[in-house]
């Protein structure tokens, strides 16, 4: 990714990083055969939109926040945009919405208070937002690997680089029509393989038609589901072979896990299918306890459906933000 960095200054002070927030982008690309992982956002509609709502390019960086509780204070005037989970935001105390780009001016502060809905929330800054440059490419924070830009996790006192502005920017609304529906979406999409001729008929009937549940064991890495176990022909382990974002693994238990943003290069399980890119975003929305079941479609489909999503994001680009 190549942004000027000679133009951004200090832009937000972060008083309180919350739970667990990061710098990220669409990812690290071109190094997997060297064992690092992709990383880059979790939910990359979420992400995208709020680049475009601000005016920027889809893929500059963002700060993810997981959950809620993180405080940002604004050095100086700039343009916002607030996308994904429901982290209830309050700009000097008051409710603003998701979905919308604001201007923002010096000294106003930026509370994510109480998670409503979802896990995952990106806040897009006019320009990108970084604290140093990037690490092989990327902006992108890879925890397990405690590789980043800079430290691994936001902490008190960070100062966020961005783009300085001479007037503030236009307010920006997403069209409800564009707003997806994470929170009641519990279908999700997936085509079956590379492995599913390994498992039992029955397994298979059994993961397209009955419920699984998003347990507790959930991270960056990848969703692990709770639900009816899966059986295998004979074992549930290979050779190491290569996984990819919604890749969907099943050990020896049983039980499926989704593989997300921060998974490994190659996996040695069973891989029953995987999620659809379009569908991603709403699995790493779940909270732990929520439902999810699976629909099979072809590949054919699952293409299908990205090409008409990049539309939705052409479509944006052509009436960008003007700041």
């Amino acid at each position: 990714m190549h942004m000027n960095n000679n133009i951004y200054e200090n832009i937000i002070e972060v008083i309180k990083p919350g739970f667990f927030s990061t710098i990220q982008d669409i990812g690290r690309f071109g190094y997997q055969q060297y064992g690092v992982s992709v990383s880059g956002a979790m939910d990359l509609y979420a992400f995208k939109i709020a680049n475009i709502l601000v005016g920027n390019r889809k893929d500059y960086p963002c700060v993810e926040i997981y959950q809620s509780g993180a405080i940002f204070r604004f050095l100086e005037n700039t343009v916002i945009a607030i996308c994904g989970a429901d982290s209830t935001p309050l700009l000097d105390g008051e409710p603003i919405d998701l979905w919308k780009s604001y201007s923002v001016r010096k000294g106003q502060t930026l509370h994510f208070s109480n998670l409503k809905s979802g896990l995952y929330t990106y806040l897009a800054v006019y320009g990108g937002t970084f604290i140093h440059p990037p690490l092989l490419g990327s902006y992108s924070t890879y925890t397990k690997a405690k590789m980043s830009n800079s430290q691994v996790l936001l902490k008190k006192g960070d100062k966020l680089k961005a783009k300085m502005l001479n007037s503030l920017g236009y307010n920006r609304r997403l069209p409800n029509s564009f707003i997806p529906n994470y929170f009641t979406k519990s279908r999700i999409r997936v085509h079956l393989g590379p492995d599913f001729h390994r498992f039992q008929e029955e397994s298979i009937i059994r993961f397209l038609s009955e419920t699984y549940y998003v347990s507790n064991k959930i991270d960056r890495m990848g969703y692990r589901l709770e639900g009816p176990k899966l059986k295998h022909k004979t074992s549930a382990d290979l050779l190491s072979e290569a996984i990819m974002p919604g890749t969907i693994q099943v050990p020896l238990n049983g039980q499926p896990i989704i593989l997300l943003a921060d998974r490994q290069t190659t996996g040695g399980y069973t891989r029953i299918a995987t999620v659809t890119a379009i569908d991603l975003p709403y699995v790493v929305q779940k909270q732990p306890g929520e439902k999810i079941s699976f629909q099979s479609i072809s590949l054919k489909t699952a293409r299908q459906l990205y090409i008409e999503q990049e539309r939705i994001f052409q479509i944006l680009n052509s009436t960008r933000i003007e700041v």
